[in-house]
C-alpha cells in the first residue's frame, strides 16, 4: 500500500500538481479501496415488491435490496406523489441514511435512483418547504442537498439514474450525479433555476459542462431550458433514450437490465474502473494513469481474479465474491 501511495504522489509530483491536491487524490483512491463489512439487514431490505406510490409522508424513499438472480441490485425509489417528488428536509435525510447504509454493505453491486410516481422522476426543490424557510436557512440547507447530491456520486459502486418523467433543477442535479443516465422519450430535462433569479446551487453549473460540454451547458443553464429524452440523449445529457410504455416506467426497465448486466463483472474490479474514471477525467493523462495504475494493482492479489482466470480455462462462468 505504501509503495502505491508512493507511485501515486510521484506521478502527481512530476506534473505540477501541488502536494495537497496529490494527497486528496490519493486519500479517494484508499478510501475507495477500503472494504467495508456487511453490518446487517439494510433500511428497507426484502423481496422485491410491487412498484407503487403512496401519499404516506414516512414512504417518501423507499429502498428495495433485490433477491434472487438480482441479489446486489438497490433500486432506491423516490415517493413523494403530491409534491413531484420535490427535494425536501426529510428526502434529504432519508437519501442521506439510504446513501450511508448501501456504502456499508459490501454485497452491493449496483443502484437503481428512480421513481415510482408516474410522469415524474424530480421536479427539484420543494418550493413550497422553501417559502417558508427564513433567509439564513436557506444557504444551509442548499448545502446540505448539494453534500447529498456529492456522496450520491460518491458510491462505489455503479448508480444508474431511471428518468421516466420531469428531471428539473435539483432533479436533474441529482441524476447528474449518477453514473448513468437512462430516459423514456416523454422524459423532461432542465437546470431552470434562472427562471426564479437564482443559480443550480447542488452541482448543476459543474456537472453539466462536464458532461455535455461548456457551451452547451451554458446555453441550458442560461436559458432555463427544457428537453426531452430524445434531445438529451443527442446532447449526450442522457446515454440511452428509451420510448414510454403504457406503464411508465421503461427507464426504469432499461436501467433495471443494465443493473443485470453489470451485475456478473467483478464487483471489486467495478469499484476500481469507478474510481479510476472519476478520479482520472479531474487530472491530466499521465496522472490518470497513474491513478489507473493504482487501482489496477488493487485487483492483481484477489481471490476474483483467479477465479476469472480459472473460469476462463474451463470455460465456465465466473462465481465472483467480492474478494
Amino acid at each position: 500500500m505504501a509503495v502505491l501511495m508512493g507511485r501515486l504522489l510521484r506521478a502527481c509530483g512530476a506534473r505540477a500538481l501541488d502536494q495537497d491536491r496529490a494527497c486528496r487524490i490519493t486519500a479517494a483512491y484508499l478510501k475507495a479501496a477500503q472494504p467495508r463489512a456487511w453490518t446487517g439487514a439494510p433500511r428497507g431490505a426484502g423481496a422485491a415488491a410491487a412498484r407503487r406510490y403512496s401519499s404516506e409522508s414516512k414512504d417518501e424513499l423507499r429502498v428495495r435490496y433485490l433477491h434472487g438472480e438480482d441479489a446486489g441490485i438497490v433500486v432506491v425509489e423516490i415517493n413523494r406523489p403530491k409534491a413531484k417528488n420535490s427535494i425536501s428536509k426529510n428526502l434529504v435525510k432519508l437519501m442521506f441514511e439510504a446513501v450511508d447504509d448501501i456504502k456499508k454493505n459490501n454485497k452491493v453491486r449496483s443502484v437503481v435512483l428512480c421513481s415510482v410516481v408516474p410522469g415524474v422522476f424530480c421536479a427539484g426543490a420543494d418550493l413550497k418547504e422553501r417559502a417558508k424557510m427564513a433567509q439564513s436557512e436557506v444557504g444551509p440547507f442548499v448545502s446540505k442537498a448539494r453534500a447529498l447530491i456529492t456522496e450520491l456520486g460518491n458510491l462505489p459502486v455503479p448508480v444508474i439514474a431511471a428518468i421516466d418523467g420531469a428531471a428539473l433543477g435539483g432533479g436533474l442535479e441529482m441524476a447528474l450525479a449518477c453514473d448513468i443516465r437512462i430516459a423514456s422519450n416523454s422524459a423532461k430535462l432542465g437546470l431552470v433555476e434562472t427562471k426564479l433569479a437564482i443559480i443550480p446551487g447542488a452541482g448543476g453549473t459543474q456537472r453539466l459542462p462536464r458532461v455535455i460540454g461548456v457551451s452547451l451547458a451554458k446555453e441550458l443553464i442560461f436559458a432555463a431550458r427544457v428537453v426531452d429524452g430524445q434531445e438529451a440523449s443527442r446532447l449526450g445529457l442522457v446515454s440511452r433514450c428509451v420510448e414510454q410504455n403504457k406503464s411508465g416506467d421503461a427507464a426504469y426497465l432499461e436501467a433495471l437490465e443494465l443493473a443485470r448486466e453489470i451485475n456478473p463483472q467483478g464487483p471489486i474490479a467495478i469499484r476500481m474502473a469507478k474510481l479510476a474514471i472519476n478520479q482520472g477525467i479531474e487530472v491530466d493523462l499521465s496522472t490518470g494513469l497513474a491513478i489507473e495504475e493504482a487501482c489496477y494493482a488493487q485487483v492483481i492479489p484477489t481471490k476474483d481474479r483467479l477465479e476469472g482466470l480459472a473460469a476462463f480455462k474451463e470455460k465456465r462462468r465466473p462465481n465472483f465474491r467480492g474478494e
